[in-house]
């Protein structure tokens, strides 16, 4: 499996793919030597998954094993796994998927599954391979004291010898408030995303973080800093993808392999922001909360509205010049015989918030003295993370690119059907589902000679203005009128 030109792409799809070599607990290959076996040409298909909601990288090598590898290396668990994938002509460390012994950051093997004789002499099985993160994760636990910003006792989790102990790259978003936080003796991850809950940016004020692994290391940052850099400066997007309907014909193509990186295969949405039911009932529209002091007996309660708030917070269609402006995927036309919108509705969800939970920290909150603070942030949050949740899903099957990861923005096209013998037209989109995405998982899949990814993305606005309406679109008595009631 793979190419053997790195400099240069010859067809989408094409990769690079080194040295796969099996190592056992010794350092060696077994009966097969010192150093490891060269598994590569037993290997009929490769898949590494990532995404923002995934602690750690994990993936599968299929198998086909004619020499009794796993009697012979033997495999048991805990066995390291060496490799680089690569597109060609992108072959840099921040291009490449690099489990190599240069760079120290193998996968461990944890699992052997589907074992089965394909014939005589021969074993096809699944070897299912992690981080090695993901298991030092399950060894310890951490039982300790910290104060400072949130994102760098986020930081010593990661790095320290009690925590992680990772070597691993951490790429984080600062936060802008300092906490005390003691950590009761769970494992790193859960330690993490109890700090995550508590984590405010400091440029924005919408989701919260997302703690992840990718190929390319660790990530700690928000919603919005993906979107947009400092919630000011709008992220290019990684790479622009568009689907050509089959009865539309291509005009003539200048770069057939770019063409054909950009191209998707195909398409499927997961979610169409449509379930307004389930939204309501979650809290995207409206939600009201309400924080209380045990100690002195005070509350405040506070309202999240979708469409006072939208403007406020950064989403996946955020543009440098109009912001999020205009964007809403749900327009505020009235949904009730009294004119109310959605967002007027903010009894559909609410929560109760304590703002004494921390109790060593000198002040009443975790967001401040004011219980106003805690009620604020959690609405807006519990809001945002909704939309994101209930928004628009979109999943691409498209050739593989090793540098792109999760947290990344792409560009997507949708061009609408159109009559056959019409020319395609990069103008011509869907304004709602086309637009500007955030890749939230990515599966990576080499079989044979060919590479591809299917991709996952989600967004919470949409490219262009709906079209709104202001006028009542219901009918039935009226107002003023008492609604008739029949005895049966």
């Amino acid at each position: 499996m793979g190419s053997s030109h790195p400099d240069t792409i010859d067809f989408a799809g094409d990769y690079n793919l080194n040295g796969v070599i099996l190592q056992n607990h010794a350092g060696t290959g077994g009966k097969f030597g010192e150093g490891g076996v060269n598994i590569q040409s037993m290997v009929q298909e490769l898949n590494i998954y990532e995404g923002i909601n995934q602690t750690s990288v994990y993936g599968t090598l299929v198998m086909v094993d004619s020499t009794n590898v796993i009697g012979n290396l033997p495999i048991q668990g805990t066995e390291r796994l060496f490799f680089k994938l690569s597109t060609p002509g992108a072959s840099d460390l921040r291009h490449t998927i690099d489990a190599s012994e240069e760079t120290g950051h193998p996968f461990y093997v944890y699992k052997i599954s589907n074992k089965k004789q394909a014939s005589q002499g021969t074993l096809v099985y699944t070897i299912h391979f992690c981080s090695r993160e993901f298991l030092r994760n399950l060894r310890v636990k951490v039982s300790q004291a910290y104060e400072g910003k949130l994102s760098d006792i986020v930081q010593e989790i990661v790095g320290d010898k009690e925590g992680l102990d990772s070597r691993k790259r951490l790429y984080f978003e600062e936060t802008s408030n300092s906490d005390k936080v003691v950590i009761p003796n769970v494992s790193p991850f859960r330690a993490i995303a109890l700090i995550k809950k508590r984590a405010i940016p400091e440029h924005t004020k919408g989701v919260g973080y997302y703690f992840y692994e990718t190929t390319k290391g660790f990530y700690f940052q928000s919603w919005e800093n993906m979107c947009a850099e400092k919630g000011t400066i709008a992220r290019p997007p990684v790479q622009q993808f568009f689907y050509v309907p089959q009865n539309i014909t291509d005009e003539a193509i200048e770069d057939k392999t770019l063409h054909d990186l950009q191209s998707v295969e195909s398409y499927k949405f997961l979610n169409t922001s449509h379930d307004v039911a389930a939204a309501q009932a979650l809290g995207t529209y409206g939600h009201r909360v309400i924080s209380y002091n045990l100690y002195d007996k005070s509350f405040n309660a506070e309202s999240f509205h979708y469409h006072d708030m939208f403007n406020e917070t950064i989403h996946a269609d955020f543009d440098d010049d109009e912001k999020s402006r205009d964007k809403e995927a749900i327009r505020s036309n009235p949904v009730d015989f009294d004119d109310k919108n959605l967002s007027d509705y903010n009894e559909s969800m609410v929560s109760l918030i304590p703002t004494t939970q921390y109790l060593h920290n000198d002040e009443s909150g975790s967001f401040g003295t004011d219980v106003k603070n805690d009620a604020l942030f959690e609405g807006v949050r519990n809001g945002m993370a909704m939309q994101i949740q209930t928004g628009t899903v979109l999943q691409l099957t498209v050739k593989g690119q090793s540098y792109i990861q999760p947290g990344q923005v792409i560009d997507f096209s949708l061009r609408p059907v159109e009559e056959e013998g019409m020319t395609s037209d990069k103008k011509s989109y869907d304004p709602q589902y086309s637009g500007r995405y955030i890749i939230t998982k990515i599966r990576h899949r080499v079989v044979k000679q060919d590479y591809k990814m299917v991709l996952e993305c989600r967004k919470d606005s949409v490219r262009e203005q709906l079209p709104g309406k202001t006028t009542r679109t219901f009918s039935g008595i009226s107002n003023n009128e008492n609604a008739q009631f029949t005895k049966l």
